[in-house]
């Protein structure tokens, strides 16, 4: 049984409308807010692999304060961390109309909490457990929404400089 994204779109391999495979583009940042290690590394792994380039906020506060660069397209967090809820996130990207979208990577939403992720603005909820392949066909088609909804590679975004 597949499921339905806030979009209306069917999970499943993220395709054009030609058959074409979705494909990262040059530019395409994701903000992992999480503080479980194990998690954030089999995640970041997961997508480096599709070829997305990601950072790491161990906190809402911290994911808030990363958001609001401008310098991600998708945010994927889990819901509730220590200092808040990913609700915060998406006010970020409202109150500053940054047009990122927020996909949740959870271990025990239930049915209800879903349809209402949905409903408060989530792009789309993942089990941690089990969806690590559709974390991938996720965070594609958020990605492209949020191309759609004005987001996108800032070339004068703030970009963390490594340490010399």
């Amino acid at each position: 049984m597949s499921l339905m994204t806030r979009t209306g779109e069917r999970t499943g391999a993220s395709k054009t409308r030609s058959g074409s495979p979705l494909k990262v583009p040059e530019g395409a940042r994701i903000l992992i807010v999480c503080d479980n290690n194990s998690d954030t590394d089999r995640l970041k792994d997961v997508l480096r692999e599709a070829g997305f380039v990601s950072e790491w906020a161990r906190s809402i506060t911290e994911g808030c304060k990363a958001a609001k660069s401008g310098r991600f397209q998708v945010v994927v967090s889990t819901p509730v961390l220590s200092d808040g809820s990913w609700r915060r996130l998406i006010d970020i990207a409202n109150h500053y109309d940054l047009g990122f979208e927020v996909v949740l990577w959870t271990r025990n939403f239930d049915l209800r909490e879903w349809v209402a992720a949905l409903n408060e603005g989530a792009f789309d909820v993942l089990d941690a457990m089990c969806e690590q392949p559709k974390a991938v066909e996720s965070t594609k088609r958020a990605l492209w929404a949020a191309y759609l909804k004005g987001a996108g590679p800032y070339p004068r975004a703030a970009i963390p400089q490594k340490a010399a």
